[in-house]
């Protein structure tokens, strides 16, 4: 979603007439876009911050603001605690930026914050800057209404509003007449999309076909589903469309139904297990990735043990893994102990990533031998000799290069894998 926003940033900006650079000793702004979902994340911001004070001392003019959920979250307590921070802009206020700019030569400091009932930039048209010219995400809605205990989203990015779909496949057209071959939807919860006018209503699912309908060449992702949502219909129109990417990921965060509760997920292990049978009867070579917390408030070693039985269970092919971290103004932080200790969090987090790293690699390894269609999207880290690519499950695959090109679909063959990586020959004759 931040890089998302980057690029709404960078439309916003050039439209104005200021230029991207990637050079941080030519910029007179040094615009950091931010995340408070996690502590870590913020306090790399911070460290940052200081870092940046060297540069400013050889360059006075040098003006630096906070954007996002940072941002947001703490406002002028922000501005009051760094002092070499000129403007903080909120995640709904990225309009105001060069308004803000054309003011802060007078010395003075800005910030704008005002979250927004309306606001998804679904007019601006995002600068594609740092990519590879193949992928691009498309935002298609903003802001979050579930209030998951420990989240931080719903208070610094609003409540959930859906962009028109003429505009979201308006901007898939323009990326695909551009070169590109894949879109990722984004948002929040992209099941809770919903657009409603004078035609009718369109739901996620209806969308996912029109987007889909482009261009069989364009193929098509999303994230995020919340598992509450995550409905048959969809899944029906991801088997209709074989341009509609196999791979869901679907966050469950503990296995545990007490932790869920607590959570305030509004899921059961039942129904989330449920889902996943769905999941593999509509789409049975359909990738499935997900989210996990370890340690949350008051969580038992019996709670972990559920979490562990989970991913046994489902046997996911990733996961993004994190212990807890209290988040200022959450649910969590206001009614919860974060009573886990640090060693016992960092224990249980060890045993899920060991866990994990186990069935990914088992996964993988069940791989071998089959035959996938491959999206080029570059040339390996370790060999200018081969290429990178992923296939409609989003597992990476690294093959020789040959004569091909970042940008075309090729067809590889598995040989052998790493618990991350497929590396596979090309069929194509």
């Amino acid at each position: 979603m931040n890089f998302a926003d980057s690029e709404i940033v960078g439309a916003i900006l050039s439209k104005e007439h200021y230029l991207i650079t990637k050079e941080i000793d030519q910029a007179d702004y040094i615009l950091i876009n931010t995340c408070a979902i996690r502590d870590n994340a913020e306090q790399r911001i911070r460290k940052r911050l200081r870092e940046l004070k060297a540069l400013q001392r050889q360059r006075q003019w040098v003006k630096i603001g906070i954007l996002g959920c940072m941002a947001e979250r703490l406002k002028q307590q922000l501005m009051e605690e760094e002092d070499n921070v000129s403007f903080i802009v909120g995640p709904d206020a990225y309009r105001k930026l060069p308004e803000m700019l054309a003011h802060i030569h007078d010395g003075e400091k800005l910030a704008e914050t005002l979250l927004s009932d309306s606001e998804t930039y679904a007019d601006i048209e995002p600068v594609r800057y740092d990519t590879n010219g193949i992928t691009a995400y498309i935002s298609i809605m903003r802001g979050c209404q579930n209030y998951c205990a420990y989240c931080v989203v719903p208070y610094t990015r609003g409540r959930e509003r859906s962009r028109d779909p003429q505009t979201i496949v308006n901007e898939a057209k323009e990326l695909f007449a551009k070169g590109y071959r894949e879109v990722t939807l984004l948002g929040q919860n992209v099941n809770s999309y919903k657009w409603v006018s004078g035609d009718g209503t369109v739901g996620f699912p209806q969308l996912m076909a029109l987007v889909a309908e482009v261009s069989p060449l364009l193929r098509v992702r999303f994230a995020t589903s919340h598992p509450k949502d995550l409905s048959d219909d969809l899944l029906k129109v991801m088997a209709k469309y074989d341009n509609i990417c196999k791979c869901i990921h679907l966050p469950v965060q503990s296995g545990s139904e007490r932790m869920l509760k607590l959570m305030n997920r509004r899921y059961t292990p039942e129904w989330y297990l449920d889902r996943i049978a769905a999941i593999r009867h509509y789409l049975p070579t359909c990738s499935i990735t997900t989210d996990v917390i370890a340690g949350f408030c008051t969580e038992t070693e019996e709670d972990h043990q559920a979490t562990l039985e989970m991913f046994r269970k489902v046997r996911y092919d990733y996961a993004y893994m994190f212990k807890f971290s209290m988040r200022p103004n959450t649910y969590a932080e206001k009614h919860l102990n974060d009573d886990v200790p640090d060693d016992v969090k960092t224990r249980r987090l060890e045993e899920i990533i060991a866990l994990q790293g186990d069935i990914a690699l088992e996964n993988n390894q069940k791989e071998i031998g089959k035959e996938y269609e491959v999206l080029i999207e570059g040339v390996s880290h370790r060999s200018d000799a081969q290429l990178f690519g992923r296939n409609s499950q989003n597992k990476v695959i690294v093959f020789d290069r040959g004569g091909l090109q970042p940008g075309q679909y090729t067809n590889v063959r598995v040989t052998r894998c790493t618990s991350a990586t497929l590396i596979g020959e090309v069929t194509d004759k």
